[in-house]
């Protein structure tokens, strides 16, 4: 590299943007996704040995995908070369395979690939490269926001360790803006720049935790707002909301207006409402709401106001904790919408809620006595001796499968814990009852 090459380097890298310019050049300088790159952690034991195999970050944007494959062609000591599916042709994946061999062969060093957006190659293009990463010509490294069991040849899949990365916490964005305002090298810490507590709380929220929105904020407020009178520019939140194009919305996580938004959207959906509950639950996605948060309530709401009333209330909210578990944002809030509006028009009942509640007051204030001897375990040798298990009627053995016997205590005969409803399914339950006991 002559000094014209290195003079244009440095005015691209003053050039790029703050997010690329704050990307760590070594693993402890990362943010976040230490459950892979934190010290100890198989990442960062096969970074730092430089014994890296094929890998596949899967993730939403922002998250630290291409950081993580920067951070790797700083500290490898093998040739690194960057390509990207969306632009990449057969050609360009020809010419890197010739030149890993021509470097195996004539240096003896080896070469990591790094492909981004690797799930828009195609078939055919994954096909070519599959021989080549199975003989290590090159070790792979693909980055997609796609999952990589869906969207990646299953061969390339097999041959490589996948690592999920996952929405950066608040607490992470919040750390890289400040690392962002005050730091002198690589961030905007010569401009000068303040920034209030309540900017950097709601930037933090709102950048969804995709680190590149909330840097690219900060960068546009610094570069565009007026410096003050002393001396200072001054990110207030007005500066922040503007920047980020996201309304400042009054939603406290720590504070009364959180609890009584929480509480209005879990009694919109026990009330029966779902344009109100579907109301509430925008107004916390858009708040930067944790989404298994919202998720955990709508399971709770589906067991506690709905219950048996329709039994599937409770199989949707589970299944939909567990989709934006693995979807993530944006396309979460469609799943959440889907269970909130199937928990708000279901039929509602609270006999679930009400019979454990009447069961645990019974156990913790009452004589709750011992287990009848005919239903005790009489498996063992001696059990009949000591009376267990004798008289016990199989049910399955009479007939509709029933058969009358005592199972509560002597003390608690004829208590009654679940009481059905005459909502939905429980007036099926109820029904049912009726008919086996006739």
């Amino acid at each position: 590299m002559d000094l014209f090459d290195y003079m244009r380097d440095m005015d691209k890298e003053q050039e790029s943007p703050l997010a690329s310019r704050l990307r760590p050049s070594s693993l402890e300088e990362v943010v976040g996704q230490q459950h892979i790159a934190g010290k100890g952690k198989l990442l960062y034991r096969a970074v730092k040995a430089d014994k890296l195999t094929s890998v596949i970050f899967y993730g939403p944007p922002g998250t630290g995908k291409t950081t993580l494959a920067k951070v790797i062609a700083n500290t490898t000591s093998a040739v690194f070369t960057q390509i990207n599916a969306a632009s990449a042709g057969k050609k360009d994946m020809e010419e890197v395979v010739k030149k890993a061999k021509d470097n195996a062969g004539m240096y003896g060093r080896k070469t990591i690939l790094f492909v981004d957006e690797i799930h828009r190659f195609n078939k055919g293009q994954q096909d070519y490269l599959l021989p080549f990463v199975e003989d290590g010509t090159i070790t792979l490294i693909g980055a997609t926001t796609e999952n990589p069991y869906f969207e990646v040849n299953s061969a390339l899949v097999s041959r490589s360790i996948i690592f999920e990365l996952k929405p950066l916490a608040s607490e992470n964005i919040r750390e890289l803006i400040l690392r962002a305002v005050n730091d002198k090298e690589k961030g905007m810490g010569s401009y000068k720049a303040k920034i209030e507590d309540e900017a950097l709380d709601f930037l933090s929220e709102a950048a969804g935790g995709d680190a590149r929105i909330a840097l690219n904020a900060v960068e546009l407020g610094i570069l565009t707002t007026k410096r003050s009178d002393d001396g200072f520019i001054h990110i207030t939140i007005d500066v922040a909301s503007d920047c980020i194009q996201k309304k400042v919305v009054r939603y406290d996580k720590g504070g009364d207006n959180h609890y009584d938004i929480i509480s209005a959207f879990i009694k919109s959906m026990r009330g029966s409402d779902p344009d109100a509950a579907i109301y509430y639950l925008a107004k916390m996605l858009y708040a930067g709401e944790d989404i298994r948060f919202i998720a955990r309530r709508i399971m709770i709401c589906a067991a506690e106001d709905v219950s048996n009333a329709d039994p599937q209330a409770l199989v949707i909210a589970a299944s939909a904790a567990q989709a934006v578990e693995r979807v993530g944002m944006p396309e979460s809030q469609i799943i959440l919408a889907q269970a909130v509006s199937y928990v708000a028009s279901a039929p509602k009942s609270n006999s679930a809620v009400n019979a454990i509640n009447m069961a645990m007051e019974a156990v913790k204030n009452e004589n709750t006595g011992t287990v009848p001897p005919h239903l005790m375990d009489a498996s063992y040798k001696g059990a009949r001796k000591l009376g267990r298990g004798i008289g016990y009627k199989y049910a399955h053995e009479y007939p509709k499968h029933y058969v009358k016997q005592q199972y509560l205590p002597d003390e608690l005969v004829g208590r009654r814990f679940y009481i059905p409803s005459d909502n939905g399914y429980e007036k099926t339950i109820q029904e049912y009852f009726r008919y086996i006991q006739e």
